[in-house]
């Protein structure tokens, strides 16, 4: 089984450093328009299957986090701005209507099948255990013991689709609580490069799980608005800039290298946060492109 690509995704600010090092650069960079080029291809739309694959291990606590998020983006009941005000964005993207993703079977794998450092096509190889239909979109989640190649280095998850007739999505997310927090899971950890401002308060209380939710959030926006390296983006296929990609490090109104922007804070906790989400959690989402505006809409 081959993959048609795979696109990276960083919460961190890393390349936004190198863009905004000088003002003259951020002049240069502002005036430069956001376009995200629609290519013609099929968008993942209507219900959509979402199913997990976890590899090594995860507290019944982490998990209830990531599921809780998933249920989030769909449901209807949690206060305003909400995980699900922030997905509906994509509804606005060529084709209209709306993705539902719904949880679907969920595979533990805790004891590293494949051992404890994998490579791209063994990352597909566990995604394809949550089933070939069309309507779905595999997610591998790796936990914070286990090495993926590029993880840490160039991305904190992806996202593709296989080869063949029966053609699926799949993504993948890793847990970086160990290995490289302060690239994958910014802003709650002081960031590796550039502006060295406070961490924020991880609204769940797990640097690595939270982290997590802005990787998954990222790569199921892409995942939906470019399922087949067809859809929107911008740059080369290889390693284009998506829904999410495109905004990076942008949390809350003005934003800026090194501040996630201004955010919602929890009065008894002190954790940032942005989103509400089921059974009162919170979440921090990043900003998504809106196509409607041609610009980065974070939710506060």
């Amino acid at each position: 089984m081959a993959s048609n690509y795979c696109s990276a995704t960083a919460s961190s600010m890393f390349l936004l450093f190198f863009l905004f090092n000088s003002s003259s650069m951020a002049a240069l960079v502002q005036q430069q328009p956001l376009l995200l080029k629609y290519h013609n291809g099929d968008l993942l739309k209507g219900p959509i299957t979402v199913n997990l694959i976890w590899y090594g291990r995860f507290t019944p606590i982490q998990r209830s986090i990531i599921v809780d998020f998933l249920q989030s983006l769909n449901s209807l009941k949690a206060p305003i701005p909400s995980v699900s005000s922030w997905w509906k964005t994509t509804e606005k993207y060529k084709g209209g209507g709306s993705s539902t993703l719904v949880v679907g079977k969920q595979i533990l794998d805790e004891n590293h099948s494949l051992g404890k450092f994998l490579e791209n096509s063994q990352l597909i190889y566990l995604a394809s255990k949550g089933g070939h239909l069309r309507g779905s979109i595999n997610v591998v989640l790796t936990a914070k013991d286990v090495a993926v190649n590029g993880f840490c280095m160039n991305r904190c998850g992806s996202h593709g689709s296989n080869r063949g007739p029966a053609r699926f999505a799949y993504a993948w997310v890793g847990n970086a609580e160990v290995q490289c927090p302060g690239y994958c899971a910014w802003p709650f950890h002081q960031p590796v490069y550039g502006p060295q401002s406070p961490p924020l308060v991880a609204p769940n209380g797990d640097v690595g799980v939270d982290g997590m939710v802005i990787n998954l959030a990222t790569v199921l926006a892409g995942t939906v608005t470019n399922p087949f390296n067809n859809g929107y983006f911008q740059g080369p296929a290889t390693a284009p800039l998506e829904a999410v990609t495109a905004c990076t490090g942008v949390f809350g109104s003005g934003a800026y290298p090194g501040y996630a922007g201004n955010l919602l804070t929890d009065k008894i906790t002190g954790a940032s946060y942005n989103a509400h989400g089921v059974n009162g959690r919170k979440f921090l989402v990043p900003a998504m492109w809106d196509p409607q505006t041609s610009k980065c809409s974070p939710l506060v």
